[in-house]
């Protein structure tokens, strides 16, 4: 008869925190190896998994034992591997897949940074530019052209995700003209405009990611009789005679940025004009294991943030803004609903 200690179940805790590198090292793996498309529907051994992805069958069996311990996969009482509802978002090609996320978040140059973690927490600066010389984005497009491959995709991903959710929590009644600042490929400007057919719409981002918006809203796509593309920085402009602003995870940047972006809209808008807020919170709802840890990888890299509820609410009002009702789209989303004042 064993006789537990006290404490014994906060040390394994934290020592199961200390680890928790291999869940996303595993994560990881499991993509990169294809295991979520080569299992399948029918249950599966390791050895068979092994042979059909070009692996050692018994490191497979460690792998997916670690796996099946964060409910990833799972293990039948024959000891075949099937899939869980999570496993399935690894598959490829999925409208709902979320495998390139998983990279993105995993990429080998994440690992020098987190462990530089505290060097960021003294200085409340990123440690990318000390590490590389060069600015997040302008570093990943240069030196790692694969990885900045892995961000468009996981982009397109996130997008696609949530941008039906999105759509539908918007209040766009009696909007004749919405536009999408920082809207990336479109998905979100796309659903707008499908799920209100009198909306035009105007997707403005930097050059090189309007390039490659969606179909839908270029020449031969469904959408494009009702949709400009502008490019542009929307710390310095934004397009005007707008009746509603999205901005969907953009002001996640240094508040000094984010102060900039607001005062543009409410130095162009026209009196009235709707800006909804659609960010991460780190102080509310259900998400916040997901909204701390990109709060904390945005401190790292690009020296930016995940609101708390109250600060970004500040930022909104300090701009000038009327905020009119603050409310969660989904788990890990909000929307501030606040409009430019007559």
């Amino acid at each position: 008869m064993t006789t537990e200690t006290p404490t014994e179940p906060y040390v394994l805790g934290l020592l199961e925190r200390a680890l928790s590198a291999s869940c996303a090292a595993s994560l990881r793996a499991a993509v990169r190896l294809g295991l979520a498309d080569a299992l399948g529907d029918t249950p599966a051994t390791a050895g068979e998994l092994a042979a059909a992805v070009g692996a050692d069958p018994d490191a497979l069996r460690r792998l997916l034992r670690s796996l099946t311990c964060h409910q990833v996969f799972a293990e039948d009482a024959g000891g075949r591997f099937v899939h869980t509802e999570v496993s399935r978002l690894l598959r490829t090609g999925t409208p709902d897949s979320l495998d390139q996320l998983v990279l993105w978040m995993t990429e080998p140059w994440t690992w020098e940074l987190w462990g530089r973690l505290d060097e960021s927490v003294r200085t409340g600066r990123d440690v990318f530019v000390d590490l590389h010389g060069q600015e997040f984005f302008e570093h990943v497009h240069t030196a790692w052209p694969e990885s900045a491959a892995v961000f468009d995709r996981a982009m397109t991903q996130a997008s696609t995700q949530s941008a039906r959710a999105v759509a539908r929590a918007l209040p766009l009644d009696g909007a004749r003209t919405v536009a999408d600042i920082g809207g990336g490929q479109g998905f979100l400007l796309a659903s707008l405009l499908e799920l209100h057919p009198g909306l035009n719409g105007i997707l403005f981002d930097r050059p090189d990611v309007v390039e490659g918006a969606d179909a839908r809203l270029r020449d031969g796509g469904a959408l494009v009789g009702r949709t400009r593309i502008l490019a542009g920085d929307c710390r310095k402009e934004v397009p005007d005679g707008v009746d509603a602003y999205v901005f969907k995870n953009v002001l996640g940047m240094n508040d000094e940025d984010a102060a900039l972006v607001l005062d543009t809209v409410v130095r162009t808008a026209r009196a009235g004009a709707r800006v909804l807020v659609v960010e991460n919170l780190v102080d509310d709802g259900p998400g916040q294991r997901f909204s701390t840890g990109m709060d904390l990888r945005m401190l790292l890299t690009v020296g930016g943030r995940k609101h708390t509820r109250r600060g970004l609410l500040g930022l909104v009002e300090r701009s000038g803004l009327t905020v009119r009702e603050v409310r969660p789209v989904d788990s890990y989303q909000h929307l501030i609903d606040a409009a430019v004042p007559a």
